[in-house]
């Protein structure tokens, strides 16, 4: 069995438990982001970088900023293949920026599908070059600016007109994207405060908060019962 094939079975049983496991962490979520000092000099710069993507986007071309959303999307689809042994066959673009194809040899998987629509494909590749330099106020700026930008192409892309929702299931995305989307959000906010020790000590705040959460609910059916 091709390796591409073996792990396209194992992602889509696993469709299911990921989505009920990224709705249940919300709440912890949600919680979470008071791990975060809103007065520290690194968040501060980073919602600085935000607020001047807000700002900036009014004087972009309408094009070049959907062209650049376009481009965007196709390259997480492509990425997506790729780290789950798809070979690419090609990208395309439309002509008139209303979206683009990428082809992949393989039948894919639902994370290929829905990656776009919670993965930050500029600032995975912004972290990546930058990841042995010093992390410095200039850093957390452009950060933010990215966070901003990927924020509005997830935004701008979510509507009834989307072909690649209907694939996963709309049910599978309702479920899905929010609590993915918050993870990201939490994820980079983390990175930003305190580096690689930052990000996984989130992720170990979360899995407590969820913990926590889990047996809170549980003594409340107790309860009730």
């Amino acid at each position: 069995m091709k390796i591409s094939l073996f792990l396209d079975k194992i992602i889509d049983f696993l469709k299911w438990p990921v989505a009920v496991y990224m709705i249940f962490c919300v709440p912890a979520l949600l919680a979470s982001f008071r791990y975060f000092d809103p007065v520290n000099i690194k968040t501060i710069a980073l919602f600085c970088g935000l607020i001047f993507f807000v700002f900036s986007k009014t004087m972009m071309d309408a094009s070049v900023r959907t062209s650049m959303q376009v481009i965007a999307h196709e390259l997480t689809h492509a990425f997506f293949a790729l780290i789950t042994f798809h070979k690419v066959k090609n990208i395309r673009l439309n002509p008139d920026d209303t979206g683009g194809e990428m082809g992949f040899v393989g039948e894919g998987n639902w994370l290929i599908v829905i990656a776009p629509y919670f993965f930050p494909i500029f600032i995975f590749v912004f972290v990546f070059i930058t990841f042995f330099l010093n992390q410095n106020i200039i850093f957390s700026v452009v950060l933010g600016y990215l966070l901003g930008y990927h924020l509005d192409t997830v935004a701008s892309q979510i509507h009834d007109k989307q072909t690649d929702l209907p694939k996963v299931g709309y049910k599978f995305c309702f479920m899905f994207l929010p609590g993915a989307n918050l993870w990201i959000i939490g994820l980079i906010l983390a990175y930003n405060a305190k580096g690689l020790s930052g990000f996984l000590k989130y992720v170990n705040f979360v899995n407590t908060l969820n913990i926590r959460f889990f047996y809170d609910v549980m003594e409340c059916l107790n309860n009730l019962y």
